[in-house]
């Protein structure tokens, strides 16, 4: 792609100067109708060393709202940042609705290295790219445009802007080694570069190649191109996104009505051993997951009064509190509304060898926001794929993924709503809410249903946990969780 670039011929400088102001104007016009219409927009910046990019987005940005934009140069991964799943820290600072974030660098410059330092290997480097095309896929699909620019200049014309940056003291910090291994070594930097815009171009997140010897005439294709994707993306923002197949491995699991209760009973004695038992073999897993690194991810699902909060006690109680986290989920909050609708558990991810506990999950885009009417059917209809994609790239990462839906019969429900409503300690576990919920008990339990059937996957599959009786459950569930855990620590 790199290889075959045939470059445009820049208007005569008169000419330039005027398309340069028009442009810019524009582009401020449309500040404020993506912002109006709500639309994310992110533009990322790659190239060449010295190519200007920083220069670029600093004259791009002069005419925008500074209240609706970040500028976000994106480092190598710190220790710290290694910790978490690839994807982490670049999903960390997709704009909110109506803004722009603009990336100097974004996922490109550290696959790029590690291809040329030997650090990532073929198979990764596909993973990788799959892991790269896939969020923006999803993004794209969720409303976000894309906008993405490769500087392009010769290596002679490199050479002579790093040597001129060296030889100026205010400027020759911004010569890195890297800068100059890429001058030294242009051909294979320039295969590397052309494999991974071949290998990431797709129709919804095109590259956008731009001659960058000129400064100006560099601002104004870049002008030109954001103008442009900006006018087809308010256009196209109604347009149905399709739904995609399933490719995921899954695994076959039992419609609710057909989870038999009433025998999945517990002694209080046989109760009270088990949880000893299990609480004392978990807490020794948990010190040997946090010396092997390994990310546990536990994510409660389930009938409202089903016993979760209880359940998630037992866990909890058992391990280290230095290295667990639980996360009860609401309604997002307006920052994470304004974003795609699995940030806010992107943001919420352990690091490696620490546990995160979810109460209710990003499963709610195809539960309780499909029901109420809080997304289209488009979207929820696309969430099956989107979760799974999501629950492979942590698994891939290495993290376990435990997954449980805690099962209650109505008439169970309903007695523990009336013990709650009548019981004064209690009733501030009951809402009106959960009233309202339990009229659509039968939507509900068809929404359950399609969502254990359509990402129950080899992965990451769905565990019930038969919760009339509550002691059953969490010994279940703490069996689970030591197996899962157990199993992970001998792999690695």
């Amino acid at each position: 792609m790199l290889k075959d670039f045939v470059k445009a011929v820049p208007p005569e400088e008169e000419q330039l100067k005027e398309e340069l102001a028009a442009a810019q104007d524009k582009l401020g016009v449309y500040q404020l109708k993506i912002k109006e219409k709500k639309l994310p927009v992110m533009v990322i910046f790659e190239g060449w060393g010295a190519a200007g990019k920083g220069g670029t987005i600093g004259r791009v940005i002069k005419n925008i709202d500074p209240r609706f934009f970040r500028v976000k140069t994106t480092a190598e991964p710190t220790a710290e940042e290694k910790r978490y799943p690839f994807l982490y820290r670049y999903l960390l600072d997709i704009p909110e609705a109506g803004k722009f974030t603009f990336f100097d660098s974004y996922w490109m410059e550290e696959i790029v290295c590690g291809r040329m330092n030997g650090t990532l290997d073929e198979e990764m480097y596909r993973r990788r790219i799959r892991s790269i095309t896939t969020a923006e896929r999803s993004l794209t699909d969720n409303g976000y445009l894309i906008m993405k620019f490769f500087f392009q200049i010769g290596r002679k014309e490199q050479k002579k802007r790093l040597e001129a940056l060296k030889a100026d003291e205010n400027t020759s910090w911004r010569v890195a080694e890297k800068d100059l291994h890429e001058n030294k070594y242009y051909d294979k930097y320039l295969d590397a570069y052309d494999r991974y815009l071949t290998d990431t171009n797709r129709s919804t997140s095109p590259w956008y190649i731009i001659d960058a010897k000129n400064r100006k005439w560099a601002e104004l294709q870049v002008l030109r191109f954001l103008n442009q994707g900006i006018e087809t993306a308010l256009k196209n923002q109604a347009l149905a996104v399709p739904v995609l197949q399933n490719t995921f491995p899954l695994v076959p699991m039992p419609k609710l009505a057909d989870v038999t209760l009433d025998d999945k009973t517990m002694a209080e004695e046989a109760y009270k051993k088990e949880l000893d038992r299990l609480q004392a073999e978990l807490l020794e897993l948990h010190y040997r997951l946090y010396r092997k690194k390994i990310p546990v991810i536990i994510a409660y699902e389930g009938w409202d009064a089903a016993g979760k909060g209880g359940n998630i006690k037992r866990i909890a109680g058992a391990l280290d509190p230095r290295g667990y986290e639980v996360h009860p989920i609401a309604s997002p909050e307006p920052h994470e509304k304004a974003r795609h609708f699995l940030w806010r558990f992107w943001t919420r991810l352990p690091k490696t060898g620490h546990i995160a506990i979810f109460d209710r999950t990003w499963y709610g885009r195809v539960m309780v926001e499909r029901l109420e009417g809080f997304c289209s059917e488009n979207d929820w209809q696309r969430a099956y794929n989107e979760i799974n994609e999501f629950e492979r790239e942590l698994t891939e990462w290495g993290a376990v993924v435990i997954k449980f839906w805690v099962q209650i019969d109505k008439q169970t429900q309903l007695e523990r709503f009336t013990e709650r409503q009548n019981t004064p300690e209690k009733q501030w576990k009951i809402t009106d809410e959960d009233w309202r919920n339990r009229e659509k008990w039968d939507q509900y339990e068809t929404a359950v249903n399609e969502m254990l059937q359509k990402t129950s996957t080899a992965f990451a599959p769905w565990h019930i946990l038969e919760s009339n009786d509550k002691k059953y459950a969490r010994i279940k569930a703490l069996k689970i969780v030591t197996e899962e855990i157990r199993r992970a620590c001998q792999k690695k």
